[in-house]
């Protein structure tokens, strides 16, 4: 069964919305996979998402008001199949983390959609709403090109 962890720095705006834009499609596509997210950083720890976050979700019907941030362990490696890195800072801080172990493939999220290879979601962080929605609009594309290519 693949699972999918998505790391953004936080864990607070986009890799808990790259979950969620995951989530609803494999539910409509009744597909099991294990999906969750967290950070590289451990400033938002036990937080829920961003409210912005949360309210964009809620706008796409989806509920994340449970979510919670967590930071990347080494068994994150182990555990999932397929780690996405929504940037490439945290693609960089992902391989310098990995153990020697690791199984998971380690890649850049955006290189899941044509055309966006090699660029990051915009962190939303520091902007309104509108870059919120941006996010929104990558996470749900990745996440479409994510389920072609496990349904292939």
């Amino acid at each position: 069964m693949p699972s999918i962890l998505f790391v953004c720095l936080g864990n607070i705006c986009r890799s808990p919305l790259a979950e969620a834009a995951l989530r609803a499609e494999a539910a409509r596509g009744a597909l099991d996979i294990e999906i969750n997210s967290a950070g590289t950083g451990s400033w938002h720890v036990g937080n829920p998402p961003d409210r912005r976050a949360q309210a964009v979700a809620h706008n796409h019907g989806i509920d994340i008001t449970g979510y919670r941030a967590r930071q990347v362990i080494p068994a994150d490696f182990r555990r999932f199949t397929h780690i996405y890195a929504l940037d490439p800072d945290n693609l960089a801080g992902l391989r310098r983390i990995a153990p020697a172990d690791a199984t998971a493939e380690v890649r850049l999220l955006m290189d899941m959609v044509p055309g966006r290879e090699g660029t990051g979601v915009t962190d939303p962080y520091y902007g309104n709403e509108a870059g919120f929605e941006l996010t929104w609009a990558d996470v749900s594309a990745a996440a479409q090109a994510i389920m072609a290519s496990l349904e292939r």
